[in-house]
């Protein structure tokens, strides 16, 4: 289990010099923060189905960041999955209420989809999210079933393999197409799963056969029994930083031979930090919105949701609302415009 302050990752120093730029939320209300939310509930949105590790995340922080809350609301969880948690991510900038009651997770990659493209339809500016902050900083792999014909990745260069996707703007989908298009991997994607879930249900029928952009921490908190059965074959990990789990499993950065693959590879990593986000509307009253990032940050230091944790083996190493709102902002602000424009012309390959 990862402690609360070791592997911080400050990703090419744009954290800090992004801080002081985060979008301020509304004025604060004249009514208390333990005034209005005593007797009121906390409802914590998911992306994607239940069983998904998004979903356990969220589930497990639901049972303990009420009691950090100032007025201690309970907190229930609801999923609303669908277009790789673009659905929820729309409906949180449009629809939801913006009183403090209402956050949810999405997928690391949404914050990112208007700026390299989806197929799946956007509707919100990522920038003006409150960010409440991010439970891990992700690692995220390409795995192939035990009796696939592909065991590594060069493997992949010569040999298709077939994954399940669940949706053009999550990770499996996007991790996939950019492999194909600078390293000719032969992977084809049957998309429109509804989540991560379903496609672990397909590789184990053999509708298809394994799977991308599968978070470590998803694997070890869904799936341990397959990596201590030997099951899969973990081909690549995605991520800025080697995970420790994985010594001998090459990272697709080791790959780039170019400044142009390096830099598409550099900006579809940047959502690595944001490993499990967990973001509120635009509008709320900035000491409500104040009041959901400390009770975040409380929640992960708190030992009662930390046993929780390890006993679902969810990986630990949050990141502040401060910090992830810095993160989006300067992607949006420092990537080079030929990186974008590339990898929008690579995410919208069929």
């Amino acid at each position: 289990m990862t402690t609360l302050l070791a592997q911080r990752t400050v990703v090419g120093g744009m954290l800090a010099a992004m801080l002081a730029a985060v979008t301020t939320a509304p004025p604060a209300s004249a009514q208390s923060v333990e005034e209005f939310y005593k007797g009121k509930t906390l409802q914590i949105n998911i992306g994607f189905g239940v069983g998904a590790s998004y979903d356990t995340y969220a589930r497990v922080l639901a049972e303990h960041i009420g009691r950090h809350v100032p007025g201690n609301p309970k907190a229930i969880v609801m999923n609303m999955e669908g277009a790789g948690s673009l659905r929820l991510a729309n409906w949180l900038y449009n629809v939801a209420p913006k009183d403090g009651t209402v956050f949810g997770t999405t997928s690391r990659a949404a914050p990112f989809a208007s700026l390299i493209g989806t197929q799946g339809g956007t509707s919100f500016d990522p920038t003006q999210f409150n960010w409440i902050g991010s439970a891990n900083n992700e690692v995220s792999t390409c795995v192939s079933w035990l009796t696939a014909a592909v065991k590594t990745f060069d493997q992949l260069r010569s040999t298709e393999l077939i994954i399940g996707g669940d949706g053009p703007s999550a990770d499996g989908e996007q991790f996939a197409r950019v492999m194909n298009a600078l390293f000719d991997t032969k992977i084809k994607i049957v998309s429109g799963y509804p989540g991560g879930n379903a496609i672990n249900l397909a590789v184990e029928r053999g509708e298809v056969h394994g799977r991308c952009g599968w978070s470590w921490s998803g694997i070890i908190a869904e799936r341990r029994q397959w990596i201590d059965e030997r099951k899969i074959n973990v081909l690549v990990q995605f991520g800025l930083k080697r995970h420790p789990d994985l010594p001998d499993v090459p990272m697709i950065l080791d790959y780039a031979r170019t400044e142009e693959q390096k830099q598409i590879l550099q900006l579809v990593l940047a959502r690595q930090p944001l490993g499990r986000p967990f973001l509120a509307p635009p509008g709320i009253p900035a000491d409500r919105a104040d009041a959901l990032r400390k009770a975040f940050m409380a929640t992960m230091a708190d030992p009662e949701f930390v046993t929780a944790a390890q006993k679902s083996k969810l990986e630990i190493n949050p990141l502040s609302g401060a910090e992830v709102a810095a993160l989006v902002s300067s992607v949006f602000t420092t990537v080079s415009r030929a990186a974008v424009a590339r990898t929008k012309e690579i995410l919208s390959r069929n």
